[in-house]
């Protein structure tokens, strides 16, 4: 397996049905149901909304992946309050069915009411999207359509409906083991960026330890006998038996030597060709990714000038609730964290500085070590944690307007990373 299940367009694979789902979307969007509803699913709202001409690339270089109809989808307005995103990826574009764009593969983009009040709530804050097509499974265009002309005016009908100024082709199983489709996909991306001037076209596709696969070459191959250049080919350096940063880290010097080897490319040409999409928390095979690794791996991008960070996805950019590890899910991390504390890091990549975060809610009651009855953050006389300092067992810190203390040797592991497997040991409000 080269992707995350979790981007699965099969039914029942970590992902919510779809019915359920959209009508939480909605609700969540506080919509009005019935003519509101209809109003936005037509072109006028989008075209009307003022974000309609575009961000800069170092926002569609950074938007994080998002499911607004699956996952327990998330407010993408208060994401972009709290983290000071502007963009998203909204996955995922699918063939429903004689080369039909549809969401998810299911869900008609002519009659789709979700979509189109998401990008406008987006739009309305002065944010974009770009959409992703393809993913993990699922029938793609490239694989239905039959020519990349036929494929390139499926995706046109996704461009056209949303006003879109990005477009990501996510190129993996299983159909990035198809030749033809993958002829069809590189093809169609090709002609849209032809035909639509200034479009930011990403290629999204599996990463291994030596950089990418012999599928991935074999669409790289397919770009260069085209003569297609994206703004960049992005690896997913993830499932395939990665353990932390220095891994990726690796596998992306190597994707970079395997851009050099097919373009005939130098170094920093191929950095500015390259990008890296995440997966943040546990992975499908249960590999582990914290802050400090996508910390690590957002200094290599920014050192080594890549085009693209970003990570999947903004729906499991929460702690799960109750047991912090409950297994994968595609709605919650599985590791602890604050929420959207990886969203946090595209900002970065973007070159813009996330708002100061607010200090989690205490529990009502008196924590353990608490100096406070209420329960609410006092005045902290610990030494403040030092990401730069090396603490051992038994250290105590204060992070945030709480104390913890390290059960083992650690540095530059934030204390919010607490919990039964957590290095930090939480010992309750200053």
């Amino acid at each position: 397996m080269e992707r995350a299940q979790l981007r699965s367009p099969a039914p029942g694979r970590h992902r919510r049905r779809r019915g359920a789902a959209a009508a939480a979307a909605v609700a969540a969007l506080g919509l009005i149901a019935g003519g509101a509803a209809a109003a936005l699913a037509g072109g006028d709202a989008l075209a009307s909304s003022p974000a309609a001409a575009g961000l800069g690339s170092n926002w569609y270089a950074s938007a994080p992946y998002l499911m607004p109809e699956d996952n327990s989808p998330p407010d993408p307005a208060a994401v972009m309050d709290a983290t000071g995103q502007k963009a998203f990826q909204l996955a995922f574009i699918l063939d429903s069915g004689g080369c039909t764009p549809s969401w998810g593969g299911t869900s008609s983009i002519e009659t789709d009411t979700v979509m189109p009040a998401v990008i406008q709530k987006i739009r309305a804050k002065g944010g974009d999207v770009s959409v992703s097509v393809g993913g993990y499974g699922g029938n793609k265009l490239g694989q239905g359509c039959g020519t990349p002309e036929a494929t390139a005016a499926g995706y046109q009908k996704v461009i056209t409906k949303y006003q879109l100024k990005a477009i990501d082709f996510d190129l993996e199983e299983p159909e990035y083991e198809n030749a033809a489709a993958i002829h069809n996909e590189i093809g169609a991306a090709k002609i849209l960026q032809k035909n639509n001037p200034g479009l930011y076209v990403s290629i999204t596709t599996a990463g291994t330890n030596a950089g990418t696969g012999w599928f991935g070459q074999q669409m790289l191959n397919e770009a260069k006998s085209q003569g297609f250049t994206p703004n960049n080919f992005s690896i997913m350096p993830f499932d395939g038996g990665f353990n932390g940063a220095a891994a990726q880290t690796d596998a992306l010097v190597k994707f970079n030597k395997i851009l050099q080897t097919t373009f005939g490319w130098d170094e920093a040409t191929a950095y500015a060709h390259e990008g890296v999409s995440l997966m943040n928390g546990r992975t499908d095979v249960a590999e582990y990714f914290k802050q400090a690794d996508f910390q690590a791996v957002l200094d290599f991008a920014t050192a080594h000038e890549l085009a693209r960070y970003t990570f999947w996805s903004v729906n499991r950019d929460r702690q799960c609730p109750g047991t912090v590890d409950p297994g994968l899910s595609g709605s919650c991390s599985s590791v602890a964290q604050s929420d959207w504390d990886f969203t946090k890091y595209t900002v970065k990549f973007a070159g813009a500085t996330p708002p100061t975060a607010t200090p989690t809610a205490t529990p009502t009651g008196t924590p353990t070590g608490s100096a406070s009855p209420t329960g609410k953050p006092g005045t902290c006389t610990l030494p403040a944690w030092n990401a730069s300092t090396v603490y051992t067992n038994g250290n105590k810190v204060s992070y945030q307007g709480r104390n913890y203390h390290a059960k083992w040797w650690t540095q530059n592991e934030i204390p919010t990373n607490s919990g039964q497997w957590g290095v930090w040991a939480d010992d309750g409000a200053c």
